[in-house]
C-alpha cells in the first residue's frame, strides 16, 4: 500500500509540475480569469445586472406606492455567477484533460508508463489529482474575489452556501477531468481528445432533457445521471448525500476506463 502511494504522489508532482511551467496552462488560466472577471462584472453591474434590476424595482415601487418583497442579492448573485462559471467549464476542461495521456502517447512516453512496474490505478489517480489540483489553483484568486465582492453584503450572507457551491464546482470538474482523461488515453491526438470530450460534456450535462422527452423508468433513472441538476443543487446551498455519490461515480468511472485502457496497451505490448 505505501509503493502504491509513493507512486501516486510521485506521478502527482511530474503532473502538476507540468501545469506550472506550460504556456497554455497559464494560458487557460488567464483566458478562465477574464471570462470569470467579466461575468462577475455584467452579473453585479451590467444592464441586465442584480444591482440595475433592484434599483429598478425599488423605483417602482415607489412611483407605484407597491411594496417590493425583499431580494437576497448576495445568495441571487452567487447562483447567477456559479451558474456561469459551470457554463465556462464546458471549453476550459477540455483543453485542460486533452494531453494528460494523448502528448504520452505522441510522445512515446506512455508504453514506458503501460510497461512500467508503477499500476494503472496510481498514474490514473495521480494525473486526475495534479489536474483537479491546478484547477483548483485556478479558481481561488476567484474566491477571494467572490469574498470581497460578498463582504459588502449586510447583513452578511452566510459562508455555507458559496462554500458548497464552490465544492459542487471542484466535483463537477473532477467528473468531467475524469471522464475528459479516458477520452486522452484512446487516442495520441490532443484535439480528437478535445473535442469528444466536449460532446460527452454537453451529454451528461443536457441527459435530463433528454431524459424528460424518453420518459418511463428509463427516463427517471437517467434524470438522475445529469451533472447540472446536481450541480445545481450545490449552487443552492443544498447538499445531499445523492449528488455527492453521483459525482463520485463518475470520478470512480474515469479512473475505472483509463486503467482499462492503459491495461489494453500493456497487453498489446506483451
Amino acid at each position: 500500500m505505501g509503493v502504491v502511494l509513493n507512486n501516486i504522489i510521485a506521478i502527482y508532482r511530474r503532473e502538476l509540475q507540468s501545469y506550472f511551467v506550460s504556456p497554455l496552462a497559464y494560458a487557460i488560466a488567464s483566458v478562465f480569469w477574464f471570462l470569470a472577471g467579466l461575468f462577475l462584472i455584467l452579473i453585479l453591474l451590467g444592464p441586465d445586472g442584480i444591482i440595475s434590476y433592484v434599483a429598478a424595482l425599488d423605483v417602482q415601487g415607489q412611483q407605484f406606492g407597491v411594496p417590493i418583497p425583499p431580494i437576497d442579492v448576495p445568495y441571487q448573485f452567487i447562483r447567477a455567477f456559479l451558474d456561469r462559471l459551470g457554463w465556462l467549464l464546458l471549453f476550459v476542461l477540455p483543453i485542460l484533460s486533452m494531453g494528460l495521456y494523448a502528448e504520452e502517447r505522441k510522445l512515446g512516453t506512455l508504453e514506458l508508463l503501460a510497461t512500467s512496474p508503477v499500476t494503472n490505478w496510481a498514474v490514473a489517480v495521480g494525473k486526475l489529482l495534479g489536474v483537479v489540483t491546478f484547477f483548483t489553483a485556478i479558481i481561488a484568486p476567484i474566491m477571494v474575489l467572490e469574498a470581497i465582492t460578498l463582504s459588502a453584503s449586510n447583513p452578511p450572507m452566510a459562508a455555507t452556501i458559496p462554500l458548497l457551491g464552490h465544492l459542487g464546482l471542484i466535483l463537477l470538474a473532477a467528473s468531467i477531468l475524469s471522464l475528459g482523461m479516458f477520452i486522452s488515453s484512446l487516442t495520441d491526438s490532443t484535439i480528437l481528445a478535445a473535442v469528444f470530450t466536449f460532446a460527452l460534456i454537453l451529454l451528461l450535462l443536457f441527459v435530463d432533457l433528454i431524459a424528460k422527452n424518453m420518459g418511463g423508468t428509463f427516463g427517471e433513472v437517467l434524470v438522475h445521471m445529469s451533472l447540472l441538476k446536481h450541480y445545481s443543487n450545490f449552487t443552492q446551498g443544498i447538499f445531499e448525500t445523492s449528488s455527492l455519490i453521483l459525482f463520485g461515480g463518475y470520478i470512480f468511472l474515469g479512473i475505472f476506463l483509463t486503467a482499462q485502457s492503459i491495461d489494453a496497451l500493456r497487453f498489446q505490448r506483451r
